[in-house]
């Protein structure tokens, strides 16, 4: 049965292989991304998540055209990398506006059409980085943190309404994430982070770049897009992120720090 489904930051990566899968299986897909875009069959739209009126108004558009809103996947994100002594406000701004009020952005604006007709999917892309504290991501990670206890917490709330919340926590994956990352030049240029963040950075990249394809996390969305009852959480990583997860809830604090010292050699 064909389905209307919003994905954000669909211009590339994670959105732009989910928005090709999920088209390709009859679904009509709108896909939401910052510069114009064309596709023969994801209808593209030109929206800036953090852009609560913008936002609304495409949503609004979206619903009027489609009669519906049956999924919403929220994709768009972006990083910086540095130490978080010294991010700036700006840069700070960013990250949280970008991937956690824009997801809450998106989420609002499409509730009131998904309570009207009394069922609707919501799946928020979060990160391991949202189950534990990354070093030198450290904004990026509080913006996924963020995402998991507000979408927790939206679960409780819009369950009776027919309308169910999941979360998808992705490792490591080759994507135009790594490349466009940000990385703070105060970082880069201080005489006791810089050394560090540079090592670290190396590994990062490396990781990132050997990662998992983007179309087996697409894979998976549409999966649970399908599902009557998907999950709150999946982890979609390779084995050895997926047992750092699993960790992650037995270890002590002190000793999850030590790991991930030890990892990203800081």
């Amino acid at each position: 049965m064909q389905q209307t489904i919003i994905i954000t930051g669909a211009s590339s990566g994670f959105g732009l292989a989910t928005a090709e899968l999920l088209a390709s299986k009859g679904h009509r897909v709108y896909g939401l991304c910052r510069r114009p875009m064309n596709h023969e069959r994801i209808h593209y739209m030109t929206c800036d998540v953090r852009n609560r009126e913008q936002v609304a108004e495409v949503v609004g558009l979206i619903a009027s055209e489609a009669g519906r809103i049956d999924v919403l996947v929220n994709n768009a994100g972006m990083g910086i990398g540095g130490a978080l002594e010294l991010a700036t406000p700006e840069e700070i701004d960013l990250q949280m506006g970008t991937n956690f009020m824009g997801c809450v952005n998106l989420c609002q604006a499409v509730l009131p059409y998904m309570r009207k007709q009394r069922s609707g999917k919501i799946i928020n892309l979060s990160s391991i980085g949202g189950v534990m504290g990354l070093p030198w991501q450290g904004f990026y990670s509080a913006s996924k943190f963020a995402i998991e206890g507000f979408s927790e917490a939206l679960s409780a709330e819009v369950r009776g309404f027919g309308i169910k919340v999941s979360m998808v926590e992705p490792g490591d994956f080759a994507t135009g994430f790594t490349a466009s990352r940000r990385n703070s030049q105060a970082t880069l240029d201080d005489p006791d982070y810089g050394p560090l963040f540079r090592r670290s950075l190396d590994i990062i990249e490396q990781e990132e770049n050997g990662g998992l394809k983007p179309e087996v996390l697409a894979r998976r969305i549409a999966k649970m897009v399908e599902q009557k009852n998907p999950p709150l959480r999946k982890v979609v990583a390779n084995l050895e992120q997926k047992l750092s997860v699993v960790i992650k809830r037995v270890l002590s604090g002190n000793q999850m720090v030590a790991i991930l010292r030890s990892y990203y050699k800081c």
